[in-house]
């Protein structure tokens, strides 16, 4: 879209190109030779490149040389995540120990002795509604 818009803009100036004096349509020549070589200039700067080997491709930027804090700034969210990663392990695993450390409370606190729980009779005895 944009490329269709610079050619009608082209095609409206070289309309009335005709009516202007040599030495401003020199000038203008010059300053379009100028415009383009420079804009090549800028889009080989700054064109990405894809390189594949194997089965993977990577997106390269030309010579981009990363500094020693842009390689920890860009390895900052893979420790974030695997940081949080452990921390959401060690939360969990409390989190059932406290569980299991409530239900052994309670079994050793009650009323009934713990081989009750596993006699097959109790829970008919429960199902019955017994006290």
């Amino acid at each position: 879209m944009a490329d269709r818009f610079g050619q009608m803009v082209c095609a409206r100036l070289g309309a009335g190109m005709v009516e202007l004096p040599y030495s401003v349509t020199e000038r203008l020549r010059a300053a379009r030779v100028q415009a383009v070589a420079q804009r090549k200039q800028t889009k080989l700067r700054t064109a990405p490149s894809v390189n594949s080997s194997g089965g993977a491709a990577t997106l390269t930027f030309g010579d981009e040389h990363l500094s020693l804090w842009s390689r920890i700034a860009s390895a900052l969210p893979l420790i974030a995540l695997v940081a949080g990663l452990f921390l959401i392990n060690i939360v969990e695993n409390d989190r059932r120990a406290h569980e299991v450390a409530e239900v052994d409370a309670a079994l050793l606190t009650d009323d009934l002795p713990p081989s009750a729980y596993a006699d097959p009779g109790f829970l008919q005895f429960l199902k019955s509604g017994h006290d």
